[in-house]
């Protein structure tokens, strides 16, 4: 990758997770942290070859007012990012807002519609017509700073679940995207084809649909193009896949497994809204059966307090049998900044879809599953395996170079 530029096109830009991942990216340009937190920055990645930080460029949409250092501002003082890292990039920060075109929220809902601050277009356009603005933005961004690649990276708030049928594949997809009718198609899955069309790699660490569906997963196969998601794995149920592989190996069967989940910041607010909270929900209870060999009850809730800003807490509830039958229970908590969990995975993220288009790649990156709650591509949760196998890919490559 050596005197490659690499573009970020972040959507959701003015989000924290997107703010604070820009952030940690200037850090690592300034050497004012550490790789802490940074998988990429471990010893088994060493020799494949990855994007360097200072070769890294960040643009993006947002369907608010560019307001990436308002919200630098908000996270410093709720101590998720260090105030003298923020005084060091205001400048930088500012460049990046120039790069911030308006974004699109296509059938996402009322909840989401009403966070703009700007003119949204009706939902009665053609998907096409969105899809022609995304394209045009994502090349301006190529000529102006001239990079070499991009990798489109959605981190918008999440959608409701996608209702209505779909077709499956590409051919049959690609005519509804002229009419102005209704369509199942939401925001996240125009960006998917949007990037994917173009050729750019793109990550989904949302719940949303995004390039989940199959066909727009066909459409990534026949354009040769890679995607990863979906839905970052960062607190809970990165805690979920840790544990559950426990009880499985020990054969002590699970019977509940509650987690009731509570954070403050804009995602929060957004998962108040009961539409956009069945998506993640969705994803967060889904990883236990597959580990376990079968399904025990669950309860997943996630609440919004408004006071804990970007800081959120998980307490996990799991009521286990074991020998003789004996009911015995274990309790954690889980708490941190969910942007500053989320952040370097992002980054991460970036580096590694870059390295498999340049491999070639193309669809799903299963390789990426202890990436995320629900991965496309795999069925495998349990962590470690997830994260065996990553291993296993960046061995490979490694030796291939």
């Amino acid at each position: 990758m050596a005197d490659k530029k690499l573009g970020i096109w972040l959507v959701g830009a003015c989000g924290n997770v997107a703010t604070t991942a820009t952030l940690g990216l200037f850090a690592l340009q300034k050497g004012m942290t550490t790789n802490a937190g940074l998988v990429t920055e471990l010893p088994p990645f060493a020799k494949l070859g990855l994007a360097s930080w200072q070769s890294m460029v960040v643009g993006g949409h947002d369907i608010r007012s560019p307001c990436m250092t308002a919200t630098a501002e908000r996270l410093a003082a709720e101590g998720v990012v260090p105030r003298d890292l923020l005084d060091a990039c205001r400048e930088d920060l500012a460049e990046v807002e120039s790069r911030i075109q308006p974004g699109i929220a296509y059938r996402c809902g009322k909840t989401i519609r009403a966070l703009a601050d700007m003119p949204l277009a009706p939902d009665d356009v053609s998907p096409r017509t969105f899809l022609s603005q995304i394209q045009s933005d994502l090349q301006a961004f190529r000529d102006r700073e001239g990079v070499d690649q991009v990798v489109v990276v959605y981190l918008a708030s999440t959608e409701p679940l996608t209702g209505g049928e779909l077709p499956t594949t590409w051919t049959e997809l690609e005519p509804l995207l002229e009419e102005t009718g209704e369509t199942s198609l939401r925001a996240s899955s125009l960006y998917a084809i949007t990037a994917l069309e173009r050729g750019l790699p793109f990550v989904n660490f949302t719940p949303s649909a995004g390039a989940s569906l199959p066909a727009i997963d066909d459409l990534a196969r026949r354009r040769g193009v890679c995607h990863a998601g979906q839905d970052g794995k960062t607190g809970e149920t990165l805690l979920k896949t840790v544990l559950a592989p426990m009880f499985a190996h020990r054969n002590l069967e699970v019977m509940s497994w509650v987690g009731h989940n509570i954070f403050g910041n804009l995602d929060g607010s957004v998962l108040n809204d009961p539409e956009n909270r069945a998506a993640k929900i969705q994803t967060k209870d889904k990883v236990l059966g597959g580990t376990l060999g079968y399904d025990p009850q669950t309860l997943v809730s996630i609440e919004y307090i408004k006071s804990l800003g970007d800081w959120k807490t998980a307490w996990d509830h799991v009521h286990f049998r074991g020998f003789l039958g004996t009911p015995m229970t274990l309790q954690c908590t889980w708490q941190g900044s969910d942007s500053a969990l989320a952040a370097p995975l992002v980054l991460d993220l970036v580096r590694l879809l870059e390295r498999s288009s340049r491999a070639g790649e193309s669809g799903p990156l299963a390789h990426l599953a202890s990436f995320f709650k629900s991965p496309l591509g795999s069925d495998e949760h349990d962590f470690a395996e997830q994260y065996r196998r990553l291993l296993e890919w960046a061995e490979r490559h490694s030796a291939a170079d």
